[in-house]
């Protein structure tokens, strides 16, 4: 078999394994990422598509003592009670909301927290402003005047940093609950008006050992997902 025929399916064999080893860890060890693996990283992610190529996405990462100080007032309370400046969902319904429900409590199981309890359980939701201990925190802006497609273009942005950190050995996880403190990040990064806060990512080397990080979520079948038209 030629090169040229062989090089697309390598292509997607490499891409199905990086898309199935990518998970969502919530739990970091303290050694940093080096400088060069994370502008790799970023570079490689620049690559994504946008509508007309404007790249709309901007991000702010920071480094070890950095994050130290953001975590430790994140953990003082700093921001508690803000809200979103992109609108979160109104509703989860029927499988949507099964969904969630079942990713909600296999993590809960995972790290042997009990329904019901809801000490337990608002432990682990403060893991998210712990930053689940990660050495790194990355956050997402958007040009507020594209709108809804800005953010599309920056959700496309994330999952591709996710993807190309995956695949140099370095773990992330997305977190929306960052951006429920958007006017205290606004205000501690001097974050311009004219940006709306997507997301964070909190990102590092995975604890092996945590055992939040052998939960696992699944996906739904294409026959849920997918309507073909033959006619």
């Amino acid at each position: 078999m030629s090169e040229a025929c062989a090089a697309p399916a390598a292509l997607h064999e490499a891409f199905d394994r990086l898309l199935a080893a990518r998970h969502s860890c919530r739990a970091f060890l303290a050694r940093p990422v080096p400088q060069d693996t994370i502008a790799a990283i970023l570079a490689s992610a620049q690559r994504t598509p946008s509508w007309n190529n404007v790249q709309p996405w901007q991000v702010i990462v920071t480094q070890p003592a950095a994050t130290e100080r953001l975590r430790a007032a994140m953990q003082d309370g700093a921001g508690a009670g803000g809200d979103f400046e992109i609108p979160p969902p109104a509703e989860y319904r029927g499988v949507y909301l099964e969904r969630r429900r079942a990713c909600g409590w296999g993590l809960y199981e995972s790290v042997g927290i009990r329904k019901g309890d809801r000490e337990a359980s608002a432990k682990q939701a403060n893991e998210n402003y712990r930053l689940f201990g990660a050495p790194h925190m990355l956050l997402v802006t958007t040009d507020r005047l594209i709108g809804s497609y800005g953010v599309l273009d920056c959700g496309a942005w994330v999952n591709n940093f996710m993807l190309a950190a995956a695949g140099r050995g370095v773990a992330s996880v997305a977190q929306a609950a960052l951006a429920h403190r958007s006017a205290f990040l606004r205000e501690w990064f001097r974050i311009a008006e004219d940006r709306q806060i997507v997301c964070g990512i909190s990102f590092g080397y995975a604890d092996p050992e945590h055992p939040a990080n052998r939960f696992r979520t699944t996906r739904a079948p294409l026959e849920q997902t997918v309507a073909w038209v033959n006619d």
